[in-house]
């Protein structure tokens, strides 16, 4: 045989040896609806990503402060390498933005539709569950592309992973009563809403050329995205569009309890803050440039704007007429931990009586201040107790009209260095543990390491178990799976002995009242919940 024959049967034999030993990916291209996509190796051996792909048309000019528009189509393939910018939001102000802040961030700008996709699919036939991670970050910062949230790990354990950015602050929250008078919807504020709808039906529509399966879609998120994901089994707009939600820390409400802001209220502080930077109408907010908006104007959050939200979701839930969807939801030990020194004595007192009116006796027994030391502890531990408070009620509503419920209590304290301040379970603590990813940078407020949590064998056991509860719940409905404690669903009153407590050196299926919270803590909240409830009646008379 003539040396450059071997040569040739040579390499076509080792392509075939290598193509058998190595792990098999979803052909490529891709074929979307807008064009052909080619991706390109993750961290993870056969987890394949694709990076930067667009799902709405650059919300700019005059699509600034619409909804998300069609995607132009492209010829040939495109290179999915490289994450898109990211939505324009501020850096870190003292401490890390990791969605920006970071030496390989990518740049800020208006044209920030794109999601990403991990895979480990060998063929676009398999139908793995798909998850569709909503970043938090007080609805001022964040992106799919922060390191925490990447989905290689989660990819490798058989789903779908998709993350993608949304609109921030004045860009996706603004309502101005120019910007209602020109929908068709009669409608402003919740265009972040809108991005997220539209990442969904991107979804919906090209998930299986990934090898996902489109009507097995679970969105999660936690803190401002913990908020939208509830907002979104609230809204009939997202009906059809995911089969499970996951929240963590966060539900419709926010982070705490209170009535949804109206979009009459929010075109108030819209139009006030437009006058200030001298806009009158649309056009003339369109003219402004983004760093004049972005300096001088602010989001509202999630609105009530009679379109993507019709009306306050605690009505929603209360009557049953949210989205027929399982849950998995819960909040963790010390929520409020980050926040800086703590109210005094006299300055608490004063708050819980403007706040509780005459359940103001309650309240301060079940949060003393007798003196300053106390009155910091009171805050903090009312901070974390509101916050579950919330997340069982969610819970329960979704109970209530038969569909499976999971709560979570995190108490698991992460290593932290010596020079950091310990802030144990932590508002964002359970999120590297969630992702099976202990390695990058932390997002705010957790100050945990990521080097003393990735070099230890019982952190990464830890998040790879709490990592498969998600992934088993994505996959089934039921977080529940071998080698792991039983989780069992609430029923229409949550106990402590159905909270899943992630606590130090256990997984156990259940919490003491200690663990969780305090009775007196829970019947506080019902008591105030009932009154905005009642005026929320008495409002609709």
């Amino acid at each position: 045989m003539r040396k450059g024959n071997f040569a040739v049967l040579f390499a076509v034999a080792f392509a075939a040896l290598t193509a058998a030993l190595l792990p098999a990916a979803v052909s490529e291209p891709v074929r979307t609806d807008a064009g052909l996509l080619s991706g390109t190796d993750s961290p993870a051996a056969g987890v394949r990503m694709f990076r930067g792909i667009p799902f709405g048309a650059p919300p700019v000019g005059d699509l600034r402060w619409r909804a998300p528009q069609p995607v132009a189509k492209w010829d040939g393939v495109k290179k999915a390498d490289k994450y898109g910018p990211v939505c324009v939001q501020p850096p870190g102000m003292g401490r890390l933005n990791v969605s920006v802040d970071l030496p390989d961030s990518p740049p800020r700008s208006e044209d920030c539709l794109y999601l990403n996709v991990w895979t480990g699919a060998a063929s676009a036939t398999e139908r793995r569950p798909v998850m569709v991670w909503i970043f938090g970050g007080a609805y001022t910062e964040g992106a799919g592309s922060s390191p925490h949230n990447e989905g290689h790990a989660l990819a490798a354990k058989g789903v779908v992973l998709v993350t993608f950015n949304y609109r921030l602050g004045p860009f996706g929250f603004l309502a101005h009563p120019e910007l209602t008078k020109e929908s068709e919807h009669h409608a402003s504020g919740n265009y972040a809403v809108m991005d997220a709808i539209a990442a969904l039906r991107w979804v919906r529509a090209n998930i299986a050329a990934f090898g996902g399966n489109p009507d097995n879609v679970t969105i999660f998120g936690e803190s401002a995205g913990a908020a939208l994901s509830a907002g979104l089994v609230g809204t009939p707009e997202a009906k059809g569009l995911f089969l499970r939600a996951i929240s963590e820390s966060g539900a419709w409400m926010g982070l705490s309890m209170g009535p949804m802001v109206s979009r009459e209220r929010a075109e108030e502080g819209g139009g006030r803050g437009a006058t200030a930077i001298g806009a009158s109408t649309a056009a003339d907010l369109r003219a402004k440039s983004t760093d004049e908006i972005q300096k001088g104007l602010r989001g509202a959050g999630m609105i009530v704007d009679g379109w993507m939200v019709p009306e306050d979701e605690s009505i929603t839930f209360a009557n049953g007429r949210q989205n027929q969807v399982d849950i998995l939801v819960g909040s963790n030990k010390d929520e409020g931990s980050f926040v800086g020194r703590g109210p005094t004595a006299q300055q608490l007192t004063e708050r819980l009586k403007a706040r509780f009116g005459d359940l103001a006796d309650q309240a301060l027994k079940v949060y003393p201040a007798a003196s300053d030391a106390e009155a910091a502890t009171s805050s903090e531990r009312a901070f974390r107790d509101e916050m579950a408070w919330h997340m069982r009620l969610y819970a329960e509503r979704q109970a209530k009209i038969g569909k499976r419920a999971y709560l979570y209590y995190f108490a698991h304290e992460p290593p932290v260095d010596k020079d950091r301040r310990n802030l144990r379970a932590t508002h964002t603590a359970e999120i590297p543990y969630v992702f099976n990813n202990l390695k990058p940078p932390r997002v705010y407020p957790d100050a945990s390491s990521p080097e003393l949590s990735s070099a230890s064998p019982a952190e990464r056991e830890y998040a790879d178990k709490v990592s498969s509860y998600w992934v088993n719940f994505a996959r089934t409905g039921d977080p529940n799976g071998k080698g792991l404690s039983t989780w069992p669903p609430i029923k229409d009153k949550a106990t402590p002995d159905r909270v899943m407590y992630f606590g130090q050196d256990k997984m156990g299926a259940s919490a003491t009242p200690a663990d969780y919270t305090t009775p007196e803590a829970f019947a506080l909240y019902d008591a105030v919940y009932a009154k905005q409830m009642a005026g929320a009646a008495a409002a609709r008379r």
